[in-house]
């Protein structure tokens, strides 16, 4: 029986042109191989499946071709090529950081640096999973990849960059890979399948890769996988029951049912979909990204986001012009808040058709229609008798001629307003011929609602005699007039907001205290003496041995006896901070931390000897050992 070789090892590319979707990095290799101008270390970043690793190999290839191409490939035919299409080439080396992530691993690595490459130009190092490498194996690689010989290059790669040492990062030429289109996902699924001899539908494939989110090793296993299932005859059917992915039918069938506010036919159907297996999850992340694709539908310029095939797209389009923007971008708000809240429901099926009844009306709950002549704005409401809808008109500014509006009357010319419920305002007909109480036209317009005023409500209270009024007194009537018109009640947050006001003035700033040896040494038990009375005996220690010195008037240092205990004050430096900031009664206090090298105490032992000293150091004790070694034609693996 022959070996089967997966599609993603069969397909993999060869040289930069076959590369899928990374013309962008292909083309600045090329030129750089061309033009003699690469670097000694690259970086190649970016998610997983999208050909870092191949772009490594074929870069490594290239780089010792023989014959190199007019356009800066491999010829394919040179021993050099050869040799590295069979895996037999010395000059390239790859090494899985994710398993080799010690630093004995990187200091072999280095030592087989120094060794000119036998044959070809350049001896290749591809790292792979680089971020796994620990921070002493970064280190002891950081000057060989800096300064390497002239014949060595580092090809680093990864998936998340952000774990890498900056001082890596800025040793390295960096590329960043991107995520494959879907369409050109597609192009290539349809390339092999023409090369396999596998029928397989344009709509399937499109499937295939809007599964498997632009990675293309992850496309390739979808493909074997799904050219099993159904004997290398894909189609948009068996490719859905074998993703379990919901078919697009669906959503056009429950939109349909949705504008015609048929609520008992989407229950229904959404009933089906959850008897075929599918979860309420994915039926509103599904449904939400239908919605998107119709909003995008609507516009020429943003149909080529909606990544589907082209009869889709067509059946979208017919769609998107029975709904307006408004309504999707409505839906979509409340299919997030739905899928949001969905873990946290206990009924997650009533929590889902919740949603689906509330998209039923959500037309007919709030439609705003606008009049081009009058500028009235109409708010539709579901009403049982079936009338008009209720018309909300903007308030219009009116003067008042024969109502006034007086306040309960005071003995002072200030208005004192009550704590919480305000002055009180009272309507008061009044005979137009007495021109003494009226507010006069000219002055400014009182909003009135068209709304009646209901007589429960608001109460008209018996006329009272109007006061003769002096010049003066009418001076500060005619000022307080329009404010008293325009105010509102006082609330009682707005009462409790003027009571912390006036008390926050009221507070008197207490002087912050001297900065004294005396004070900063009683403040220092105190805080220890916490610890202690919590028995964290380590934590007393460790502060005990601490020495307080006064640096600055407004500068407090902290100096430590060896390198553990200034590690431990670096960790508890705000909450000292905080306590001397509070004692003082000083927000400008700063806190310093100082190491007095020459109280630590020297009780290193020696270096550790490396594998080959301590053979050597065996045999000067042992001679008999490197007699046997010799004799047995041994060859020791440092």
């Amino acid at each position: 029986m022959e070996n089967f070789i997966v599609s993603a090892r069969k397909y993999r590319p060869q040289n930069f042109s076959t590369v899928v979707g990374q013309s962008h990095i292909t083309t600045t290799l090329k030129n750089a191989i061309r033009n003699h101008q690469l670097a000694h270390a690259f970086l190649f970043c970016g998610p997983r499946g999208v050909g870092k690793t191949t772009c490594a190999r074929i870069l490594a290839k290239t780089i010792n071709c023989e014959n190199l191409q007019p356009d800066g490939e491999a010829c394919n035919e040179c021993h050099s090529c050869k040799s590295f299409n069979e895996g037999s080439s010395f000059n390239i080396h790859e090494l899985d950081a994710a398993s080799n992530n010690s630093v004995d691993d990187i200091r072999t690595l280095v030592e087989q640096v120094r060794f000119a490459p036998q044959a070809g130009k350049y001896k290749i190092y591809i790292i792979d999973e680089v971020h796994m490498l620990s921070s002493s194996a970064f280190n002891a690689f950081l000057k060989t990849l800096e300064e390497p010989p002239s014949y060595a290059i580092f090809i680093l790669a990864t998936t998340e960059k952000h774990k890498i040492l900056p001082t890596i990062l800025s040793r390295c030429q960096i590329f960043d890979f991107k995520r494959i289109t879907i369409q050109d996902t597609v192009d290539h699924l349809q390339d092999i399948c023409n090369k396999e001899h596998i029928q397989a539908e344009t709509d399937a494939l499109h499937l295939v890769a809007q599964k498997t989110d632009g990675c293309m090793r992850d496309s390739l296993s979808t493909l074997d996988k799904i050219v099993s299932f159904t004997a290398g005859h894909l189609t948009y059917q068996n490719t859905l029951e074998h993703l379990n992915i919901l078919d697009y039918d669906y959503y056009f069938k429950v939109m349909d049912q949705v504008l015609n506010q048929d609520v008992a036919s989407s229950l229904l159907l959404f009933d089906e979909i959850l008897q075929k297996g599918f979860e309420g999850d994915n039926f509103l992340g599904g449904w939400a990204e239908f919605l998107r694709n119709l909003l995008l539908s609507k516009e020429e310029k943003a149909v080529h986001l909606v990544e589907v095939s082209g009869n889709l797209k067509e059946r979208y389009k017919q769609l998107a012009g029975k709904v307006s923007p408004a309504y999707l971008i409505t839906a979509l708000n409340l299919l997030n808040e739905t899928e949001i809240n969905y873990r946290m429901a206990r009924n997650k099926r009533l929590h889902v058709e919740m949603a689906l009844i509330k998209l039923c009306f959500l037309q007919q709950a709030v439609t705003l229609v606008s009049d081009d002549q009058t500028g009235e704005v109409a708010k539709k409401k579901l009403v049982a008798d079936g009338s008009a809808p209720q018309k909300l008109r903007a308030p219009v500014a009116q003067p008042v001629t024969a109502k006034t509006i007086t306040e309960k009357p005071a003995t002072t010319a200030s208005i004192q307003p009550e704590p919480v419920a305000g002055p009180k305002l009272t309507v008061q007909e009044t005979p137009a011929v007495k021109p003494a109480a009226v507010i006069p036209t000219a002055a400014a317009p009182v909003a009135t609602p068209t709304a009646p005023v209901q007589q429960a409500a608001v109460q008209t209270p018996a006329p009272t005699p109007t006061p003769v009024t002096t010049p003066a007194s009418a001076a500060v009537a005619q000022q307080a007039a329009p404010a008293a018109a325009t105010s509102t009640k006082l609330t009682g947050l707005a009462a409790m907001k003027e009571a912390m006001a006036a008390r926050q003035q009221s507070t008197v700033v207490e002087a912050a205290k001297p900065l004294t040896a005396g004070a900063l040494e009683v403040y220092w038990e105190e805080f220890i003496d916490r610890y202690r009375q919590a028995n964290k005996m380590t934590v007393v220690s460790n502060l005990a041995l601490a020495v307080l010195k006064i640096l600055n008037p407004d500068e407090i240092g902290i100096v430590s006896r060896n390198i553990v205990q200034f590690r431990f004050m670096e960790e508890e430096k705000l909450v000292i901070s905080e306590f001397f900031k509070q004692k003082f009664n000083n927000s400008t206090l700063i806190l310093t931390l100082q190491l007095d090298e020459s109280q630590q105490v020297q009780d290193i032992g020696p270096a550790p000897l490396s594998s080959r000293e301590q053979f050597q150091q065996l045999t000067e004790k042992y001679p008999l050992v490197k007699e046997l070694k010799d004799r047995l034609n041994m060859e020791l693996d440092f």
